[in-house]
């Protein structure tokens, strides 16, 4: 059995409740989300409370980035804050011996034509390249040679400009991936999720795991179409730690409770 944790849930907003509820269900760790008020700035999530988060409950912490960070933002304001504030979440993560964050990889905005779609970070690229080059400089000199990971989610799919981008990051050995099973399960272009996947198994280092069925995502699991026990032994076998990613506390303790009969 992977390292399994939970993610942060609108019902238990805050660290001490996650931590609370983490130790109840014999999970291992929390995935803190920036897209919730209270882990927004991470310059003010209290180093101290972590800590002693960790020792009252004996969990660990990974931090899922916020959603809407795009580090190759042509307005340079908005880049700027973006790195800003991976700089600083990198920063709490050194400080309290978090092993990972999580990022969705943003493919930008696009312009839709009568007859096709055109996204301007597959025209612009330049712009693109200098921008992840920024990115892999500020990364390797904020960790230095610490066990710290950027993990890229996959989330809309890696379009062949985008799986170019994120195997740019990749070359850098401060980024690895981040597998949502069923992100890749719903997806049109499954096959091209797996060939991804298979030709960098070695990064795999994080998995989001959750049932899903049709167009559906994040369904507690058995209730779906999804081979989660596959998904399962996948994570076990590639040491990955592993969110039970489902939205609700109904949701959770039910996926929780089948994992321990299995």
């Amino acid at each position: 059995m992977p390292v399994l944790g939970m993610p942060t849930l609108i019902e238990k907003p805050t660290l001490i409740e996650a931590c609370a509820l983490c130790h109840d269900l014999g999970l291992s760790f929390v995935e803190l989300n920036m897209n919730l008020p209270a882990f927004a700035d991470v310059s003010a999530i209290s180093r101290v409370e972590i800590r002693a988060m960790r020792e009252q409950y004996g969990i660990f912490f990974t931090l899922h980035l916020d959603e809407r960070m795009d580090l190759c933002d042509f307005n340079p304001l908005v880049r700027g804050a973006y790195l800003e504030t991976l700089r600083r979440a990198l920063d709490l993560a050194l400080e309290t011996n978090m092993p990972l964050l999580n990022m969705h990889f943003s493919k930008g905005v696009y312009f839709t034509l009568p007859e096709k779609k055109v996204h301007l970070y597959e025209q612009k690229r330049e712009s693109v390249e200098n921008a992840l080059n920024e990115v892999k400089t500020l990364v390797a000199q904020t960790v230095g040679n610490e066990n710290v990971k950027v993990c890229i989610e996959n989330t809309e799919g890696f379009a062949p400009f985008v799986a170019g981008d994120v195997e740019s990051l990749l070359s850098d050995s401060h980024f690895s991936l981040t597998l949502d099973v069923g992100h890749r399960f719903v997806a049109p272009e499954r096959a091209e999720y797996e060939a991804f996947y298979e030709k960098h198994e070695d990064k795999l280092r994080h998995i989001h795991l959750h049932d899903a069925k049709g167009g559906k995502n994040h369904l507690p699991l058995n209730t779906g179409e999804l081979d989660w026990r596959a998904a399962l032994s996948f994570a076990d076998a590639h040491a990955c730690t592993t969110v039970i990613e489902v939205k609700t506390i109904s949701a959770l303790t039910q996926s929780v409770h089948l994992l321990q009969h299995e």
